[in-house]
């Protein structure tokens, strides 16, 4: 329970928080910081309750049996955020709107709007409140007894429990005594002993005797019975507090077995994080020893141009080995997450629907952040070097331009030339000054297919030439295609993407048959009977050898009719 102690920290004091509210923007502060905090910024004081640090008043002259002492009220809740300090009293309607206060806030790195009312308007957070009472008595933190307050002086012993609605510790026989069974008072909450008692529910900042039984999802925010009915929350999503209740502490619950289920997931992550590190050195002091052999076996003309090279490998191994660092930090931190997975555990416990649903959407909502971040994984930089090799094949003259060598730039597709009918016909080029390729890659599509998702793209691999085609396809759709290059420095990026459409029907094929009338003398079928070819027959070139002028060879025309017909099978 000790790696809670993180949550339970407030984030200016860096203590554990006393008396917390909840900012606008979830994250939960010590009331007397956050009071402190405006005023270095510039805000008038507020007017805060007094801390108790002790009893108000100890009753430890006489004995419970004795006499007993008038007991609190049953019905006193000590309201620690009165409405009204951090206000501007006596505004009148004529008068412009009082200036927002800024609070910035630590965690988040900004200012957040508090409004007009100021810290009036921050619910206090009773739910940290309780688990912070709960860690203090769990890992005994060397603090000073609590006293029982109806002891004799002379036989004052240390107080077991603290009753809310009395507002007093007790030991156990004083317990009983004062807590008579069968009586009104036997039905009073008890807690553990404190100094510090809080209201036992939370009240509506603006309407003091209303609880808060709403939940208006649209702004979001508890609202009492008056609240509901202001016009600002008019067509809103409101619910009742035990319906969001219930909906939070389910998410909460699914989202912590989640995360508690994949422990193993995450050391697996940080394993392959490791090896992948590990393999970045190998493999960079690989390319090194590489490119130094290469430089070797050039003159002193060189000697400049090694320096800048190796410079830009170290400045890449570095910048990777960071990367993978910092990723290495993040699939870390999900382990060190017990403090939160602890205190949601803890916030599970909250019996109270209004408590719970104030205290738990940042929870909620960190939770929902550590699982993205395992769900989404992937490497933070590629451990392999190959672009980072050398061309020592080149010509003495582009010593001078010795680079290396860098993967193809992204093809730009020949739309002149792409087109589609019962295939697909894809053509392409790589810019001037781009780097060759040894092959391409053709990535294709049916439209509304996202990558990634339940139905994969295909890919026709190690096509060599600038164009490809692509056949078996579905009748009217549309196909997104790209292509990419790849050579021995790796894949270079994907061209833009291409839109090609089928045809709405099939595409017939049709075969001549040289039965039907045609004059085999001057008509040839090509061997697959796709096609017909005009040539001169020899009746023509018979009757041009007695002909005293020039021959004119006659045009044959081949005419089809498009109509619809039955076919029987």
């Amino acid at each position: 329970m000790k790696s809670m102690e993180q949550e339970l920290q407030c984030p200016v004091c860096k203590g554990l928080v006393k008396q917390p509210v909840v900012l606008p923007c979830l994250h939960s502060v010590c009331l007397l910081c956050a009071s402190e905090v405006l005023v270095q910024s510039g805000y008038p004081p507020p007017d805060l309750p007094p801390e108790p640090n002790s009893p108000a008043s100890t009753p430890n002259t006489r004995s419970p049996r004795q006499a007993r002492r008038p007991m609190p009220k049953a019905d006193r809740i000590d309201r620690q955020l009165r409405p009204g300090f951090g206000t501007y009293p006596g505004r009148r309607r004529k008068d412009g709107p009082p200036p927002v206060m800024l609070f910035p806030c630590v965690p988040c790195g900004r200012d957040v709007e508090l409004g007009e009312r100021g810290l009036a308007e921050c619910l206090r957070n009773l739910t940290l409140e309780r688990i912070v009472e709960r860690y203090r008595h769990t890992v005994s933190l060397g603090s000073a007894a609590v006293m029982c307050q109806f002891c004799k002086p002379s036989q004052v012993q240390e107080a077991t429990k603290g009753c809310a609605d009395c507002r007093a510790n007790f030991c156990n026989e004083c317990f009983k005594l004062y807590h008579p069974w069968g009586t009104p008072r036997a039905q009073h909450e008890h807690v553990l002993p404190t100094l510090n008692f809080r209201p036992k529910v939370l009240s509506c900042p603006e309407h003091d005797t209303e609880r808060l039984q709403f939940y208006c999802k649209s702004c979001p925010r508890l609202l009492c019975a008056l609240c509901k009915l202001r016009r600002i929350h008019a067509g809103h999503k409101i619910i009742p507090i035990t319906q969001a209740y219930q909906t939070l502490k389910d998410k909460i619950s699914k989202e912590l077995n989640y995360i508690l289920s994949n422990q193993d997931t995450v050391l697996s992550q940080i394993t392959q994080l490791e090896n992948v590190v590990t393999q970045t050195e190998v493999n960079s002091v690989s390319a090194r020893e590489h490119l130094a052999q290469c430089v070797r076996e050039l003159n002193g003309l060189l000697a400049e141009r090694q320096a800048m090279l190796t410079q830009a490998l170290e400045a890449s191994r570095q910048k990777r080995g960071e990367a993978l660092a910092n990723q290495v930090a993040e699939r870390r931190s999900l382990l060190e997450h017990a403090g939160l997975l602890a205190f949601s555990q803890e916030l599970l416990k909250e019996t109270d629907p209004a408590c719970f649903v104030h205290a738990a959407r940042s929870t909620h909502s960190r939770l929902a952040k550590a699982i993205e971040s395992l769900q989404c994984f992937s490497l933070a930089a590629d451990p392999s070097f190959r672009h980072f090799q050398l061309d020592v094949s080149r010509e003495l003259k582009l010593l001078s331009d010795l680079d290396f060598i860098q993967a193809p730039l992204a093809p730009v597709i020949d739309t002149q030339r792409t087109l589609a009918y019962d295939q697909l016909f894809l053509c392409w080029r790589l810019p001037p000054d781009s780097s060759p390729a040894w092959h391409f890659s053709v990535e294709f599509r049916r439209r509304g297919v996202v990558p990634g998702g339940g139905v994969r793209g295909s890919r026709l691999e190690e096509v060599t030439g600038n164009s490809a085609v692509i056949d078996r396809l579905e009748m009217d759709s549309v196909y997104v295609l790209r292509v990419r290059g790849c050579n021995k420095a790796g894949f270079g990026e994907y061209s833009e993407e291409v839109y090609l459409h089928t045809p709405p029907a099939p595409v017939l094929n049709f075969y001549l048959d040289s039965r039907w009338g045609l004059h085999a003398d001057r008509l040839v079928v090509s061997k697959e009977q796709r096609c017909a070819r005009s040539v001169p027959g020899l009746s023509l070139l018979q009757a041009a050898d007695h002909a005293l002028t020039s021959c004119h060879l006659t045009a044959d025309l081949l005419v089809g009719d498009v109509a619809t017909v039955k076919n029987y099978y």
